[in-house]
């Protein structure tokens, strides 16, 4: 699911070697060989390079005011969207079984995205991004929506969705694990307030009894989780709408089948409601909410933008109630307060960028500082600068 055009890998680069530049710089942006250092510098003990020089990090900038508010409202866009996926996933039940509904979401999506893929001619993705979009594509394209459509089954929408309210957690530990990215304590301790506030509301609502439909929804959590997390890397390399859309296409070999036999072995009695429902998971959930959410990513960091989706599950409850008739508990209101306010802390702390940020438009520039030199909050990585491919969120519109 999912919504990214910046970087979002969660470390710094460092750049080796990096001369301050004068004017017997090469044309490259390197020192011409056998040029004399600038007047006034002193080399370093031993002949190395002098402190500050070739041993200097680049600090991840931060993003600018405006692009913070930019990403934090698509990102909250990705998450209304998807606030509704189970309500719609209900309607197409009605309609259809759980296999149809998943592989036929699949194929719609797909075929959108592909269309829009081949009206841009955009190229196909670099070999090095496959394993990646693999793992999006099994994720978010398969995984989550298959496990929790067989969850429905058994379980309300109300249960499905604050059981699925771990997903930020999840979502920032396999962030921190796949990117190296370090939030703050004040940041993990709301962010695990708020799941264990989600926790004790699904207990509240299910009597402390775990079913068939909660294992499913647990596995949901997980394999979800690893897509965000791949796929809001994946969006500082190209556009985040063609992260998903790369990852649709790649599964239509098999979704295509897979929803012809589906349609042939379960009971198919559409209606208008399944129809709606069908309609809403394939351009809604599958394509457009993962655009914007992977987009709202880039923006702000995996781990930041993840907990906005703390909203989510409060969020589908309400449309459970208008849309499905289904009773919302006296719970839910105290709920809502506590998990707004960790949404709240987890938005202010100090969280790292998750990437090198400054290559991005509506970026303040980085700044270069010693090697034990730090951001407060953050952690350089040392990773020498690959010039055969552009950096993290360099492809910023949408160019091949």
């Amino acid at each position: 699911m999912t919504t990214q055009d910046s970087a979002t890998d969660g470390s710094a680069i460092a750049v080796s070697g990096a001369p301050a530049p004068d004017a017997d710089a090469a044309p490259d942006g390197g020192r011409a060989p056998g040029a004399d250092p600038p007047p006034g510098a002193d080399p370093a003990p031993g002949g190395g390079p002098a402190p500050g020089r070739g041993d200097a990090h680049t600090v991840p900038a931060l993003p600018t005011p405006f692009a913070l508010r930019t990403g934090t409202l698509l990102a909250a866009l990705g998450v209304a969207a998807f606030s509704l996926t189970f309500p719609a996933t209900a309607w197409a039940l009605t309609g259809l079984g759980p296999w149809s509904t998943t592989t036929c979401r699949v194929v719609l999506a797909a075929l959108i995205a592909g269309g829009a893929l081949a009206a841009l001619r955009v190229p196909v993705p670099d070999r090095r991004h496959w394993p990646g979009l693999l793992v999006v594509a099994a994720g978010v394209v398969v995984g989550f929506p298959l496990l929790t459509t067989l969850a429905l089954e058994t379980s309300t929408t109300a249960h499905a969705a604050v059981v699925v309210g771990l997903l930020p957690l999840t979502t920032a530990a396999f962030s921190a694990v796949r990117t190296g990215v370090r939030p703050s304590r004040v940041f993990w301790a709301a962010a695990l307030a708020g799941a264990a506030v989600v926790i004790a509301f699904a207990v509240q609502q299910s009597g402390g009894a775990l079913t068939a439909g909660d294992l499913y929804l647990f596995g949901a959590l997980v394999v979800c989780a690893a897509g965000y997390t791949e796929g809001g890397r994946l969006a500082g390399h190209m556009p985040g709408w063609q992260v998903i859309g790369w990852a649709l296409v790649g599964c239509l070999p098999l979704s295509v089948p897979g929803a012809v036999l589906a349609l042939a072995g379960e009971d198919v009695h559409l209606g208008g409601r399944a129809v709606a429902g069908l309609l809403w998971l394939a351009v809604g959930s599958q394509f457009v909410g993962l655009v914007v959410w992977y987009r709202g990513m880039a923006a702000i960091g995996v781990a930041r933008a993840s907990q906005l989706q703390l909203a989510q599950p409060l969020l589908t409850l309400v449309w459970s109630v208008l849309l499905l008739g289904e009773t919302l508990t006296p719970a839910a209101p105290i709920a809502a307060v506590a998990v707004l306010v960790c949404i709240g802390v987890t938005q202010r702390a100090r969280v790292p960028a998750g990437a090198v940020r400054a290559s991005g438009p509506g970026r303040t520039p980085e700044r270069r500082t010693p090697e034990s030199e730090t951001v407060e909050g953050s952690d350089p990585v040392p990773e020498a600068v690959d010039r055969n491919h552009p950096p993290a969120g360099a492809n910023q519109d949408n160019r091949p």
